[in-house]
């Protein structure tokens, strides 16, 4: 068995909508807004190089924390245009162990070697709900973002 088939058998991982595999892993049994949400919540997240995370926006602030395999791509498209950050373990090529997505900000991901995958967890307060997330196309995107059609056609 692979790598990658280990890691979704041993976690229990299922595909998730933006791309990927995930498991929740924690779910606050606090809540915050009048008890419309969840403190926090935690998954893991798995993606391979064979896809990607499409790009996507939620209305908490999440924080994507590197565990094994490849480091993994994370881009951003904002107000200044589109960034890109490596989560990863190698500090001195410029990767960083833990990134902050801001709330709000549109997002998605990709595994930077081929061949490999990224294991990463996320953590999101307050907590993740599907009512939150807002899976983007490319024509939602061209109109406010025409100067990084590479980085949209690749990631929606």
């Amino acid at each position: 068995m692979n790598t990658i088939s280990t890691i979704i058998q041993k976690l229990s991982l299922q595909p998730h909508p933006e791309g990927g595999f995930y498991k929740e892993t924690y779910r606050s049994a606090d809540t915050c807004l009048d008890g419309s949400r969840n403190l926090q919540t935690a998954i893991y997240f798995l993606l391979t190089s064979d896809n990607v995370s499409h790009f996507h926006r939620i209305k908490s602030d999440e924080i994507w924390y590197f565990h094994a395999g490849s480091p993994l791509l994370v881009h951003t498209l904002t107000d200044e245009g589109h960034t890109q950050y490596m989560v990863g373990n190698d500090l001195l090529a410029g990767q960083t162990p833990q990134l902050l997505v801001p709330k709000n900000t549109i997002f998605g991901s990709s595994v930077l070697e081929k061949d490999s995958y990224s294991l990463v967890s996320c953590s999101v307060a307050p907590g993740f709900d599907f009512t939150d997330f807002e899976l983007f196309s490319k024509e939602d995107l061209m109109k406010d973002y025409a100067d990084f059609e590479g980085i949209i056609d690749l990631l929606t």
